[in-house]
């Protein structure tokens, strides 16, 4: 199982990015998946949730300015951000578990996002 990340960048604040998480030998749409991100000299903390029915959850902060989706067809786990902050600058990381589990099993190895003001 493979999780790649791709879309990071340098934007100013008030910018959009979109991540993408592209999955291989393994169908994402079995899963609950959801981004992490982790900025220097702090603790992996998560971001937004989307489940198997397509429910989705954001960590307070980000709420009205990230949109997680999946596309089924293309097997690829998306982050849409808008109005970027520089608080938001960190490291990002999708990730996927099975629902019945409770810990996520498999991990992007990360795209750097960084905002400046």
């Amino acid at each position: 199982v493979q999780l790649v990340e791709s879309g990071g960048g340098s934007v100013e604040s008030g910018g959009s990015l979109r991540l993408s998480c592209e999955a291989t030998e393994y169908d994402l749409s079995n899963n609950c998946l959801a981004w992490f991100r982790q900025a220097p000299g702090k603790e992996r903390d998560w971001v937004a949730t989307i489940l198997t029915n397509g429910r989705q959850n954001y960590k307070d902060p980000v709420k009205g300015r990230f949109a997680i989706s999946l596309d089924g067809a293309k097997n690829t786990l998306y982050l849409q951000m808008d109005s970027l902050k520089p608080d938001d600058t960190a490291m990002y990381f999708c990730a996927a578990r099975l629902c019945y589990q409770p810990d996520y099993q498999h991990w992007g190895q990360g795209t750097q996002v960084t905002v400046s003001s």
